[in-house]
């Protein structure tokens, strides 16, 4: 925990960042990585904008304070999600967390990946643990 805090410190303190690196090694999960191009909710979901598309997925930070994940619960492609509501769970070894859209409109394809392979969020929180796309409603959100 001390060498943790330390190693935070002193990314902050020499303006480190991880961002530039899409793979994480080992080391890197020592900081939480924040990719350009997205956006970050502040209940740490992130959306990434492809046209009237949106792909919405957990931030690198949510994984790690979880822990491993061991199951997810996903909407079905079809539905809708509301802005600030709640879509699906992750469950990890730790807890159960819920996790809110931060954009509004209609659910146009799920990972199914998740559903067998869920550590993929720990693993590839950006890429290939993404949760769900949504057509937007409401782009300006």
């Amino acid at each position: 925990m001390a060498l943790r805090m330390w190693a935070s410190s002193t990314a902050n303190a020499l303006r480190l960042s991880s961002a530039t690196r899409p793979h994480f090694s080992p080391l890197s999960r020592c900081f939480s990585s924040v990719l350009d191009g997205l956006k970050y909710a502040n209940s740490h979901e992130w959306v990434k904008h492809e046209g009237s598309v949106a792909t919405v997925g957990i931030t690198d930070h949510a994984q790690d304070h979880l822990g491993e994940v061991v199951f997810v619960d996903l909407p079905e492609a079809g539905g809708s999600v509301t802005k600030a509501t709640g879509f699906g769970a992750v469950e990890s070894v730790k807890a159960t967390s819920d996790v809110n859209s931060p954009i509004s409109g209609e659910i146009v394809e799920v990972n199914s990946k998740l559903s067998e392979t869920p550590g993929l969020i720990n693993s590839s929180p950006y890429e290939d643990g993404w949760m769900i796309k949504v057509k937007l409603s409401n782009p300006s959100e």
